[in-house]
């Protein structure tokens, strides 16, 4: 009999706990739990970030790490937005030159290609590439349609449409500058899923006159050929993978508002339905380079239009998405206030408990689960700042106001996890400022001075018993985010008025960052570093918007579920809680973010 070590040139090893790495198709023998085990890999959905726009019928390509969606609709109007996937977030790109969309597209990030569409006057012909960067225009189609596509910036197929009279069968081919015609669909369809290559394609479902279908067919770069039915009947579904190994239609509709979430797999030769999809959808944007264990859909209609991302992802290894979950209530309710310290550990303080402005003293300390009373600020205070990488036992209150305009605060304290003591004072009090570093290396940014609401571009560094001037801000703000790992690394973000640009401090000046922030405004939390940083809610009116930043670019980031702004934050980008804001009125809720983890999808193996 052929032993496993044959068969795999390995022993079945014995271990007192799972391995963790190079485990992948091995077997071992877990002596503690008397059982043989392996790591295999599976199919499973999970949620990533939102689209910065709520929007459907998106032009987009590119793999889940790097990817491009622009154009659209939203539940107002077409957008001319491009929108860049980092495998994390959304980030901002170079917008189109004409809001459209339900066109085709493919290519890359950095070698991408749009054609066709709807425009606010009619359907257009006009083909577009983008470099990563920037839009140029490439040869224009033989028909104006709206269209599905697939293939690269060099080797582009239009496949079948609508002509604003009928369902077009018709394909078109592009080699880069110009389009030529290609082989017809066996049934005229619009709204269908595609992907693959300009020789090696596959489309399934779409619309006819007057209903859907379920009919597949595949391209060989001359003809197409009618394939095996897609088990769903649908319209609108997206297209995901490799068309020769693991074609995925995920989502669509069954009827003109009615969304399904089934997702089915064509393997080459069988259609199987796989995992689903969280949330069932139509008209959303999709990987459609995607590779068969790696891709995402993102937004499109339920029918209310969403921002939703959902990434697939075949691999051993199960994928916990970033998240976050409610924590313990704060037991005092306030806003404008101040947070430090990590999320099983953290520390808020100070704040109002409303807009009136009437100053807060009170101080909580929290555990991971539970809130519980600290000691007392010296004096009550809100619109108060903090070094955000203080701990709970090592915190410190920056200046603030306990009245408004005349009662701005030139004062610091320390807190050593019990009380309150005085520190340094600044050399010019401010209110609604923001801190970065540590107790012992922190930083004073910006804040409103009197009257209101003049907003200072002052930098005070503190070294733990004084402060001293530092370089100013190239932009006075007040009500803005910050955050960084001690006076000489930090970043400020955001803020009032209206401000999204983001600077960078290296102990002497302040360097304005190439990227805004994607939603301007104040009264955002920050947590994190100059290049893992997090804004959370806020941006002048209450949000469940959060976005995270990577010292080069804002990208979006899981929602929180309470909107509010003005709340305080303590922990990292990756690992932190967020408290209390205005909702209005004042909040005690608390939630925590982790982010993103994977570990190995570990199986028992048994007999049954």
């Amino acid at each position: 009999m052929t032993t496993y070590k044959e068969l795999f040139g390995k022993y079945v090893k014995n271990y007192s706990s799972d391995p963790t790495a190079d485990a992948e198709g091995q077997i071992w023998y877990n002596t503690t739990s008397g059982t043989f085990k392996s790591v295999v890999a599976s199919a499973a959905w999970s949620s990533g970030s939102p689209l910065i726009n709520a929007s459907a019928n998106r032009y987009q390509f590119g793999i889940q790490t790097a990817a491009v969606a622009a154009g659209g609709i939203t539940a107002t109007a077409r957008i001319a937005s491009t929108e860049e996937y980092n495998g994390s977030g959304w980030s901002n790109g170079t917008a189109l030159g004409t809001a459209k969309y339900r066109g085709g597209s493919g290519g890359t990030l950095t070698a991408g290609l749009i054609f066709g569409g709807e425009s606010t006057v009619a359907d257009t012909n006009a083909t577009e590439e983008y470099d990563g960067t920037n839009w140029t225009a490439g040869g224009n189609m033989i028909t104006a349609r709206r269209t599905t596509g697939a293939g690269t910036q060099t080797a582009g197929l239009a496949i079948g449409g609508y002509d604003n009279v009928n369902r077009l069968s018709n394909t078109e081919e592009y080699d880069g500058s110009s389009w030529t015609a290609g082989g017809a669909l066996n049934t005229a369809r619009l709204a269908s899923s595609g992907a693959g290559l300009q020789t090696s394609a596959l489309v399934a479902g779409g619309s006819t006159a007057p209903g859907f279908v379920n009919s597949s067919e595949a391209y060989d770069g001359t003809s197409w050929t009618v394939i095996t039915n897609n088990p769903q009947t649908v319209d609108g579904n997206a297209g995901l993978g490799d068309v020769n190994t693991s074609y995925i239609s995920a989502g669509g509709r069954t009827a003109p508002t009615t969304a399904t979430n089934v997702v089915t797999q064509w393997n080459g030769s069988a259609w199987t339905a796989i995992a689903s999809i969280a949330t069932a959808r139509w008209a959303s944007s999709d990987a459609i380079n995607g590779t068969p264990t790696a891709s995402f859909i993102a937004g499109g209609q339920t029918p209310t239009y969403i921002a939703n991302t959902e990434e697939y992802n075949f691999s051993s290894s199960i994928i916990t998405a970033a998240a976050w979950a409610s924590g313990g209530n704060l037991g005092t309710a306030r806003l404008s206030f101040a947070g430090s310290g990590t999320q099983t550990a953290g520390l808020v303080f100070g704040g109002t408990p409303g807009v009136s402005g009437t100053g807060l003293s009170a101080t909580e300390e929290y555990n991971g689960s539970t809130w519980a009373g600290g000691g007392n600020l010296g004096t009550a205070r809100y619109g108060v700042g903090t070094a955000s990488h203080a701990s709970q036992t090592a915190s410190l209150a920056i200046s603030g106001t306990t009245s408004g305009d005349p009662g701005i605060s030139t004062a610091s304290e320390e807190y050593d996890g019990t009380s309150w003591a005085g520190g340094g004072n600044l050399g010019t009090g401010r209110r609604f400022i923001a801190g970065a570093g540590i107790q012992t290396s922190a930083l004073a940014i910006g804040g409103n001075v009197a009257p209101f609401p003049t907003a200072s571009n002052l930098t005070e560094e503190y070294n733990g018993s004084s402060w001293t001037s530092g370089g100013t801000l190239t932009t006075a703000r007040f009500d803005h985010s910050a955050a960084g790992v001690s006076e000489n690394s930090a970043f400020a973000s955001g803020g009032s008025p209206n401000t999204i640009s983001t600077e960078i401090y290296n102990g002497t000046s302040w360097t304005t960052s190439g990227n805004n922030i994607i939603s301007a405004g104040g009264g955002a939390a920050g947590v994190g570093t100059e290049t893992d940083g997090m804004m959370i809610a806020g941006n002048n009116s209450p949000k469940t918007y959060v976005q995270k930043f990577n010292g080069t670019i804002w990208y979006t980031a899981p929602s929180i579920s309470t909107a509010r702004n003005a709340g305080a934050a303590g922990g990292t980008a990756s690992l932190n809680v967020f408290a209390g804001g205005n909702a209005p009125p004042a909040s005690t809720a608390t939630e925590e973010f982790t982010g993103e983890t994977s570990a190995d999808n570990v199986k028992t193996i048994t007999t049954s």
